[in-house]
């Protein structure tokens, strides 16, 4: 990006993230007209970029992490844009692994605004996310050989569907945002399969109706081929516990023995195989690649084991909760749990609880993460929905040391049900 000429004083790190944060006002605004608006004024750095664009309710993040792994382990610059962050908005723009710097994302941000102009003009003030992705993509661009990218929200409105990298992944499709993507399986599917574009080769761990919508929409837009997992991508999962899993993976083309991944839980295998099918369909797959990439993949906050008695995990969904559970008790057995929650304002809820309630917890301790800000639910609310023996606290950290207090030396400590939440205490001593 340059500033076209235009004489700008450089914003600092933190001037920068304010100007990017208040831009949280204006809300969501779904839609594409003001991206394409965006990448039009950039001479659309977008164009002929090769990678992933990865949708679904669950496991997006993930499957992003062993994607990029195997690509950067092939020996090509990779770039990735996490969403949402957990510690910080540098995590948003990631080059071969690594967030973007405060300089170097001030200095972006600087010579991005100007650009802005016309565009707000025309079409009003773009939203964060949009200022994010355009950022995200203008840089990293010229940088990266391949783009890993992860939907936002939905897929055919969301402002990183103005990518065409080659390879549409829709990971699963269950019940999130329905306010948004609709109140049904088949509503919220034809939302995420809204990324397939012409010549796509589409990969996915979708099933039943959804699976169904996923293929009628790579039909109808003329999609190259659609690998499904379960079908044309076959794997079969070794548990191993706390240090993972052991896998093969094999599809169109390839197979592979003997993978071995870090990452915990039952469901990080079949994130592992929709990645290693896609690196194949960009055709930048080795054996040797594919086996490095999987075992150095990480992805943090996910099912991640922090402390010796502390797991963290993201959860904030149905189906994640759900995944979470089954998981954490095979893991655990029947050792007691002492839950941190906390929950943006807009969650249903009522299915989330009926899968916690299935862990069975000593005691749940509710809280509010204070960088979600006013979209957090307040620890009253969450206690009023739960119903059941429950404690508040009005700060995270207040919260983990009275669930600390409640577990006891033999007890564990799971905090989840929000990514902000299990970003502030991520890091807490």
């Amino acid at each position: 990006m340059s500033g076209g000429g235009r004489a700008q004083t450089g914003l600092t790190y933190d001037q920068a993230l304010a100007y990017l944060t208040g831009l949280g006002r204006f809300g969501m605004k779904l839609g594409l007209e003001r991206m394409r608006a965006i990448l039009d004024e950039l001479g659309h750095p977008e164009l002929g970029r090769r990678g992933a664009l990865i949708a679904g309710t669950n496991g997006k993040g993930s499957t992003s992490a062993f994607l990029e792994s195997i690509l950067r382990a092939r020996g090509l610059h990779t770039g990735m844009t996490p969403s949402p962050h957990l510690s910080s908005y540098l995590e948003r723009v990631q080059l071969d692994g690594a967030p973007i710097s405060e300089v170097t994302f001030a200095q972006a941000v600087t010579e991005l605004r100007p650009r802005l102009e016309p565009v707000i003009a025309r079409l009003g003030e773009p939203t964060e996310f949009e200022v994010l992705i355009a950022l995200a993509i203008s840089w990293l661009a010229p940088r990266a050989d391949r783009l890993v990218i992860e939907v936002g929200m939905g897929g055919r409105l969301d402002s990183t569907n103005v990518l065409d990298l080659g390879v549409a992944i829709v990971t699963n499709v269950t019940f999130d945002h329905r306010k948004h993507l609709g109140a049904t399986v088949r509503q919220i599917a034809g939302e995420k399969a809204g990324i397939i574009k012409p010549g796509n080769v589409v990969v996915t761990g979708a099933t039943g109706a959804a699976l169904d919508v996923v293929e009628r929409a790579a039909e109808a837009v003329g999609a190259a081929d659609v690998w499904r997992l379960g079908r044309e991508i076959v794997v079969r999962s070794r548990w191993r516990g706390w240090e993972g899993s052991e896998l093969d993976v094999s599809g169109p083309g390839f197979a592979h023995q003997g993978l071995r991944t870090r990452l915990v839980g039952s469901f990080q295998p079949g994130n592992a195989a929709l990645a290693v099918a896609a690196a194949h369909a960009l055709g930048d797959a080795t054996p040797e690649s594919v086996a490095l990439g999987v075992a150095e993949a990480r992805w943090p906050a996910r099912l991640e084991r922090v402390e010796e008695r502390l797991v963290l995990d993201g959860a904030h969904n149905q189906d994640g909760m759900r995944q979470l559970v089954r998981s954490l008790r095979r893991l655990l057995d029947a050792e007691p749990v002492v839950v941190v929650f906390g929950a943006m304002a807009d969650k249903d809820l009522t299915l989330v609880f009926d899968q916690l309630r299935r862990l069975e917890p000593q005691r749940v301790v509710f809280t509010a993460a204070p960088s979600a800000g006013a979209r957090a639910m307040r620890p009253s609310a969450l206690a009023a929905a739960w119903g059941g023996a429950s404690e508040q606290c009005a700060h995270p950290r207040q919260a983990l040391s009275r669930a600390r207090e409640l577990a006891g030396p033999d007890g564990w400590v799971l905090v989840t049900g929000s990514l902000y939440l299990v970003g502030e205490l991520r890091d807490v001593p």
